[in-house]
């Protein structure tokens, strides 16, 4: 299992260079690897044990008919649910039909999850991948040798007045590069708002409430229990398998099939169902404040003085005063990229010669 998933935590570590927030990374990094590696955890069947396993007759190779299982579909019956196992059914949801087709309940969504998971984590990381192209190494480009004190004084000081002559030169000109970034963290809010809508889909319409029957579930008395888990994952099944008998007559030979991939499946969606709640709230949080920033400018020298406690509000306030919003944003994020010390000297000086040749932006 570590040897499986053992490549994917270089997707996980802290990068040196970060042009981008916490719950951007939280969608892009973090749940693309956990998509990833539910996808490879329900693939690799020798965890889990083989997929499907169906009871025939002694007559009857289980192979093929576990074969045909698998790749066709097995079903149950609704509404045995919420009759007593052991008493009136054999297990949750299997039950005789008598002949009632339409009342059946097929489960054909069980063979693409692994696939279903993969393409989910290749669409979070898209934003991540769209974003590395649109920002094109700028910060990097920047704040190269200016994320640590080591470099000699002289250095160190070239490299700031580099820095500052970028700024100044290129002032008011950085608006599609902060546009951008917020596109790509409205993508992420629209792509988890898409994937739970295709979710819901994918499992007929069940998926949206999952969690809180989950929840519910728990709370309920014994006797009115009604797991939900099993009803979109059930662990046994019907399936129906078509034979010819010695004279040419075609038989239906019904099997109870045993899904131990459900298993995991259910408890993988469960968490994935909180995960994906906790991730669209945040996203719309950062949505919401990230309006503020744009449509409230009086709070960006807040946010720049609380980006370097070293920063004084006046010295925020001033340069918020004659620079846009896109080079207000990378001045914000400067702010984590460098040492602290050198990012104060540097706004500092930035802001002198920004009050001698620069006029403030009109409101």
């Amino acid at each position: 299992m570590l040897k499986l998933l053992g490549e994917l935590k270089g997707y996980l570590k802290p990068q040196e260079i970060s042009t981008d927030s916490m719950v951007f990374r939280l969608h892009n990094q973090f749940t693309s690897v956990l998509l990833l590696a539910c996808s490879l955890i329900i693939t690799a069947s020798q965890f889990v044990g083989n997929p499907i396993s169906c009871i025939t007759p002694a007559s009857l190779p289980s192979q093929p008919v576990n074969t045909f299982c698998w790749i066709t579909s097995t079903f149950t019956m609704p509404d045995a649910f919420n009759r007593e196992v052991g008493l009136e059914v054999a297990h949750p949801g299997v039950t005789n039909d008598f002949g009632n087709v339409k009342a059946r309940k097929y489960y054909t969504y069980y063979q693409w999850v692994c696939f279903a998971l993969f393409f989910q984590a290749i669409c979070c990381y898209f934003p991540n991948w769209l974003w590395s192209i649109w920002e094109g190494g700028l910060i990097r480009t920047l704040v190269t040798g200016l994320h640590h004190t080591l470099e000699q004084e002289e250095t160190l000081c070239k490299k700031k007045n580099v820095v500052m002559e970028y700024l100044i030169t290129h002032i008011r000109t950085h608006n599609a590069y902060v546009y951008r970034y917020y596109a790509c963290e409205v993508i992420c809010l629209f792509n988890i708002l898409v994937q739970l809508f295709f979710m819901n889909k994918f499992f007929d319409g069940e998926f949206i409430t999952y969690g809180w029957r989950v929840l519910s579930f728990t709370d309920a008395p014994q006797e009115e229990r009604f797991d939900p888990m099993v009803y979109i994952f059930p662990r046994v099944t019907k399936c129906i398998f078509h034979k010819f008998g010695p004279s040419g007559t075609i038989q239906n030979l019904d099997s109870l099939c045993v899904l131990p991939l459900n298993i995991v499946n259910e408890k993988t969606y469960i968490f994935i169902w909180f995960w994906f709640l906790a991730l669209t709230t945040m996203l719309v949080g950062l949505i919401i404040y990230r309006a503020a920033i744009i449509f409230v400018p009086s709070v960006r020298p807040k946010i720049l003085q609380m980006s370097s406690r070293m920063l004084e509000y006046e010295t925020c306030q001033s340069i918020s005063r004659k620079i846009e919003l896109g080079d207000w944003w990378v001045l914000y994020v400067l702010s984590s990229n460098m040492d602290s010390l050198i990012y104060r000297e540097l706004l500092q000086e930035l802001t002198k010669r920004m009050s001698e040749h620069i006029s403030p932006v009109s409101p």
